[in-house]
């Protein structure tokens, strides 16, 4: 097994599509508000303040690891792990290590679903090469007791996703921190592709369910023409003006 950030093909070719990063908002902002131990998220103000570019964030920080080669990973792993360390200190308290494998294996999870969606299945050489590819990042991070192969990983996410989420007063202030930020009809928009994207575990936690058109729409959503940014002409329409050129920016060519 090489855990080598930056080396998966496949981790490149989803992240460097709009139309995944839009994907892994939709579906990371509604695992996110829902973690039992969201908030250490709160202690900054980041998220709530401006859960768009917090999530863009995330999105070049994943960037950063898997387009660099490893000592440039490197380097952005050991910014993050500063920043954790401060926040940390500043709190009394360390952030929960399970808390840290559910960020994990958010990355994981909507990372295979956006390519399912735009690109097409990945074949099980290409899960296990993206699973690995994060599992770098878990590695760098110095969290315990990450799952070694695929198999393992899939237990740990189910049972993570029985026992480390719920649904609290600090659940209902991410969403309407979401609401604010994209204004009423965006939300409620975000509110139905979520219901499609998210685990079924999570679904009554987040009183969220599938829509039947939006499954619809997003089965055949991948033989539309424009690889990973089919989107790219509905951005003004989906996002609010400034975080338009910041998405287009994120845009890497498909490998």
């Amino acid at each position: 097994m090489t855990n080598t950030m930056g080396s998966s093909q496949v981790a490149r070719r989803i992240w460097g599509s709009t139309d995944a990063v839009m994907v892994f908002f939709a579906g990371g902002a509604a695992e996110f508000a829902a973690i039992k131990a969201v908030d250490w998220l709160f202690f900054t103000n980041a998220l709530p303040s401006d859960p768009i570019g917090r999530f863009f964030d995330t999105v070049r920080f994943a960037q950063h690891v898997f387009f660099n080669e490893k000592p440039g990973s490197m380097a952005t792993m050991d910014n993050i792990n500063r920043i954790h360390g401060f926040v940390e200190d500043k709190r009394g308290y360390e952030i929960p290590q399970w808390a840290y494998k559910d960020v994990l294996f958010i990355l994981i999870h909507y990372g295979e679903r956006a390519h399912e969606l735009i690109f097409g299945p990945l074949t099980h050489a290409e899960r296990v090469s993206y699973f690995e590819a994060c599992l770098g990042i878990g590695n760098a991070m110095h969290i315990q007791d990450l799952p070694q192969t695929y198999e393992a990983y899939i237990q740990q996410r189910h049972q993570h996703l029985l026992q480390d989420y719920a649904h609290t007063p600090l659940t209902d202030e991410l969403f309407n921190s979401y609401k604010k930020a994209l204004g009423t009809w965006r939300y409620q928009f975000l509110r139905l592709i979520q219901g499609s994207l998210i685990p079924q575990e999570l679904q009554p936690v987040l009183n969220l369910k599938p829509h039947p058109v939006i499954d619809r729409l997003l089965k055949y959503y991948r033989f539309l023409p424009g690889k990973g940014n089919k989107l790219r002409f509905l951005h003004g329409i989906l996002l609010p003006g400034s975080y338009r050129k910041k998405l287009r920016a994120l845009e890497r060519p498909a490998v």
